[in-house]
């Protein structure tokens, strides 16, 4: 297997707004990372009932289903982004609405267990993709969302990105990983 460059991507590397993610990726190897996040979600997310999978922690705001969905939506996104600039591809990415794509998504019409499942593949080809690429490719940069981007530094988003969303999971949906679903949001 090899093993893709080590290292953080440099502040040239991306867009001073993906800063916010790649700061809370830990260390330097986002390939431990990503396989380590793994069973992260499995632990904090796979044991929640259908009840506590349409929790939403205040109006207007996305269940947990709903921001499982966003996490593989995401994750398909940088990953796809990642694979376009490691192959030199000079044009400009887009960006997407997330909120529209939520919307659109249906996730709340589906299982938890098996959205989970689905950002669990997405993750998987994800790291796939990331060891397929090398040196070269990882720090080559382009424009995504109107700022630049490396291949590197999406993998990183793309772990910092979780990492944030785990966090407002635990903290406005679940008390503690160790102690489940918190409904007093939804009791007033």
């Amino acid at each position: 297997m090899r093993r893709p460059v080590a290292g953080r991507p440099d502040p040239e590397e991306y867009a001073p707004y993906y800063a916010r993610y790649i700061d809370l990726v830990p260390g330097d190897d986002v390939l431990a990372v990503l396989q380590e996040q793994k069973d992260t979600v499995r632990d904090l997310l796979g044991g929640l009932s259908s009840k506590e999978a349409n929790h939403r922690y205040a109006p207007g705001k996305w269940s947990v289903r709903e921001v499982v969905g966003h996490l593989s939506d995401n994750e398909r996104v940088f990953a796809y982004r990642a694979l376009r600039l490691g192959r030199g591809d000079e044009g400009p990415l887009e960006g997407f609405d997330h909120d529209a794509y939520v919307a659109t998504g249906a996730f709340d019409r589906r299982p938890l267990p098996e959205l989970i499942d689905e950002l669990l593949s997405v993750r998987e080809a994800t790291i796939a993709l990331l060891r397929g690429l090398d040196a070269d490719a990882l720090q080559r940069v382009g424009t995504a969302n109107g700022g630049a981007l490396s291949a590197r530094a999406a993998m990183f988003v793309n772990a910092g990105h979780l990492e944030h969303h785990l966090e407002i999971l635990r903290k406005y949906y679940l008390r503690a990983p160790e102690s489940g679903f918190d409904d007093s949001a939804s009791r007033g």
